[in-house]
């Protein structure tokens, strides 16, 4: 199946809860949304003497993600959201501006699962899993609290950048994203979430993400696919994608890691000298969603493309238009065909 959506809530639509996202994006004759993690926060409370011996997956006042218990001098961090609260547990609660609580997160998920929207979750855009300073820490937990969050929802994917390389090569860049993502795919296998972790193609030279790194990474790491950003590796790749073939290329080179299902990202973007200025409307620079198209419509395969445009649903509904009249032609074209062939044969 071929699925397009806006990477966030639609900008038509009228409320801004993710209830209201699902439910315009369904209207809107798109199949796919993208949420995004940018207001997430964590505050630690006691447990409530009421809460003593309920499950954090049951509360309703909040978004608990953690426990962490006293044993003796030390402090246990559990994550088991159907472990019993006890008293003096230290409580640690996602405040995320999706959902209040895990229940809504179910109801969201029912609710999509009825309209036919996949959901996703993306992780801030400013991430850094290359630096030993705090930020990479935090960017961790960002990781985490998305899988926790796509677990409830029902999310396919749980995508992130990877960070800038600073003052370090490349190869030790690699060596701690590798041990972090190591670390971050594993704990999504304990946790029982299903959602892979996503790593997307980055659009400046700055920033570690090209095409042969996040290919070797998802060679080393279990739980980890590619997450094609056409913009992106249009960008870095000097403004590569012009054919259809061009397109087969790179999804050819991705294919052993994505399950036989592609996630991507596709707008237009302005770009200079091997690095991504801006995101701009599909009408608009070098990158045409035509050849990708026609390149789908032969290839046949599961994808998905998500709108990182500017106008965000409505190039999702023109990339939908396009691969509509793309495939007609084609169909138009094989019914010529086949008359003309019926036609010779039946002359002779």
């Amino acid at each position: 199946m071929i699925r397009f959506g806006p990477a966030g809530i639609p900008l038509s639509c009228k409320g801004r809860t993710l209830k209201d996202g699902i439910e315009d994006v369904h209207h809107l004759g798109l199949t796919a949304l993208e949420t995004q993690l940018v207001r997430a926060s964590v505050q630690e409370r006691t447990a409530e003497p009421e809460e003593v011996g309920q499950m954090p997956i049951d509360l309703v006042s909040d978004m608990v993600i953690e426990i962490v218990r006293k044993k003796g001098a030390k402090e246990e961090v559990i994550y088991d959201l159907d472990t019993p609260i006890k008293a003096e547990d230290t409580l640690v609660a996602l405040t995320s501006g999706l959902a209040v609580n895990y229940t809504d997160l179910k109801k969201l998920k029912v609710m999509a699962d009825e309209l036919d929207v996949a959901m996703s979750i993306h992780t801030p855009y400013y991430m850094d899993l290359v630096s030993e300073g705090e930020l990479s820490f935090k960017s961790m937990d960002s990781i985490r609290w998305g899988g926790i969050i796509a677990k409830a929802l029902g999310g396919s994917m749980v995508v992130t950048h990877l960070g800038l390389y600073g003052d370090i090569d490349d190869k030790t860049a690699h060596k701690r994203i590798k041990g972090r993502i190591t670390e971050l795919a594993a704990w999504y296998k304990k946790q029982k979430i299903k959602a892979p972790i996503g790593l997307e193609l980055s659009g400046r030279r700055e920033i570690f993400g090209s095409l042969p790194e996040v290919v070797k990474l998802c060679k080393e790491v279990d739980g980890v696919v590619p997450v094609v950003n056409f913009a992106h590796y249009h960008a870095r790749e000097h403004g590569k994608l012009k054919e259809p073939k061009d397109f087969d290329e790179l999804l050819d080179t991705v294919a052993d890691f994505t399950g036989g299902e592609y996630y991507t990202h596709f707008s237009g973007v302005e770009h200079e000298n091997g690095n991504e200025k801006r995101y701009t409307s599909i009408k608009k620079g070098d990158l045409r969603f035509e050849p990708l198209a026609e390149a789908m419509v032969d290839r046949n395969d599961p994808i998905t493309i998500i709108s990182g445009s500017p106008l965000l649903e409505h190039d999702a509904m023109y990339m939908k238009v396009i691969l509509e009249r793309v495939l007609s032609k084609r169909v138009s074209k094989e019914v010529k065909e086949t008359n003309n062939k019926k036609e010779k044969t039946g002359s002779r």
